[in-house]
């Protein structure tokens, strides 16, 4: 059995043994490294907040943005060691892992591959970050190379885009070929304006978010508040819906399951109905390119 192997089986233990299994995908908490929090002193108190939400698993994921950002993977994972053994040091029951928010760059596979880039706990789920205010060219295409390669592309924080509102069709056409969703907790409860809310809301509603995640950078301006978000969810799309984005697909995450494995995400009529969901159709959606681009290359 490999090392990842035994690590993702560790952190799966861990947290089932304390009897919480609540995991955050996608936080900015090792010390000093992008622009999340500024110092160990900042990392221990995120660490207790998110422990007092109820978070057990935690991924530890820095930017990786040429220019700015000169993370890499190898850097990374021996911070994640370092902030591990401080968490031990100080008993705060967190567990942590590896990954990176994932700057899109056009040698993104090679670089994943290499190890530059790091997929969540060394699985087939990767995060990838697009640009924050300007569309990228050939966006699709380069999830279509995520995906032939093997990986499970997690595109972070679609709602937060500022141009998301001309170019929606491509989130829906990518959502409907297989790429997952993350959306940040915070916004589900206006902490980034109603714009933000707005398309939250619009996506569950629609069926195609799979994970909700903090993407907490500090505790003040953006703190880790998993439980709210979750809390919000599950008034658009029910209990069981809202447990599967913190709980069921990301232990399946960690767990490197494959993604047919795990539940698939509940479409709800926001206008007539909350709470109840109906199972989305891996076919939702009119035809698309990159969709049939994914069936004729997996299915023939």
């Amino acid at each position: 059995m490999s090392v990842n192997v035994i690590a993702r089986n560790t952190i799966i233990w861990i947290a089932e043994k304390r009897g919480l299994i609540v995991i955050d995908l996608h936080c900015h908490m090792l010390p000093g490294i992008d622009d999340g929090a500024m110092d160990l002193s900042v990392s221990l108190a995120m660490a207790r907040m998110f422990v007092a939400d109820g978070v057990t698993v935690v991924a530890c994921t820095p930017h990786i943005l040429p220019g700015l950002y000169h993370n890499t993977g190898p850097q990374i994972k021996q911070a994640i060691a370092a902030l591990q053994a401080e968490l031990n040091q100080a008993d705060i029951p967190l567990q942590l892992t590896s990954g990176a928010d994932n700057h899109v760059v056009p040698d993104f596979v090679a670089g994943l591959q290499s190890g530059h880039l790091l997929s969540l706990g060394d699985t087939r789920y990767v995060l990838v970050e697009p640009p924050h205010h300007t569309a990228p060219a050939r966006l699709e295409d380069l999830f279509f190379e995520i995906m032939v390669a093997g990986y499970v592309p997690i595109l972070t924080h679609p709602e937060r885009l500022t141009w998301i509102r001309s170019h929606y069709e491509i989130f829906q056409r990518m959502a409907n070929a297989g790429v997952w969703m993350q959306l940040t907790a915070g916004s589900l409860i206006g902490a980034f304006g109603r714009g933000p809310k707005y398309w939250s809301e619009k996506m569950i509603g629609e069926g195609i978010v799979q994970i909700i995640s903090t993407d907490a950078h500090d505790m003040k301006g953006r703190p880790p508040i998993l439980g709210k978000g979750r809390r919000a969810a599950a008034k658009l799309v029910g209990e069981t819906e809202a447990e599967h984005m913190v709980l069921t697909r990301p232990q399946g995450v960690i767990a490197n399951v494959p993604p047919s494995d795990l539940p698939a995400p509940l479409a709800v009529d926001l206008s007539s109905a909350r709470g109840e969901g109906h199972q989305r159709s891996s076919a939702a959606g009119n035809g698309n390119g990159f969709a049939d681009r994914m069936r004729r290359r997996f299915f023939g």
